[in-house]
């Protein structure tokens, strides 16, 4: 192999390193506005959730509960930055979470903006504020 070889297999493995790091480096989250107020959302604006029942950095929210809540999902690479962190779910999954609650979106909103999980079950679910 000559020296032109190595470089241009250096520099492949180099780039492809940056993008995995990049891939994994922040959560799926960011600030929106709905009507009311500021919100998280994921990478497609929609609204996310905290659930009272949640503590110690755990969810509750498992089975039946996670179908209509879906969980933002962390892949075991990705790594928490500022107030965002990761959690470990009862099937071994990562989640995302913010200020140590787990976030989570609704299956009944249906596109970016709504806030139909809010106060849902007798108020134990909530926006997620910035």
């Amino acid at each position: 192999m000559n020296k032109q070889s190595i470089v241009r297999n250096l520099l492949v493995v180099a780039v492809s390193l940056a993008a995995v790091s990049a891939a994994s480096a922040a959560p799926p989250v960011k600030a929106g506005t709905t009507a009311k107020g500021a919100t998280l959302t994921d990478d497609k604006g929609m609204s996310l959730y905290t659930f009272d029942k949640d503590s110690g950095g755990k969810s509750a929210c498992n089975g039946p509960c996670a179908t209509n809540w879906p969980v933002v999902k962390a892949e075991a690479s990705d790594q928490p930055t500022g107030d965002y962190t990761t959690i470990t779910r009862d099937d071994g999954s990562k989640q995302w979470a913010y200020k140590g609650k787990p976030l989570y979106t609704f299956a009944k909103d249906q596109k970016a903006g709504d806030t139909a999980g809010d106060g849902f079950l007798n108020g134990a679910w909530h926006l997620a504020k910035p």
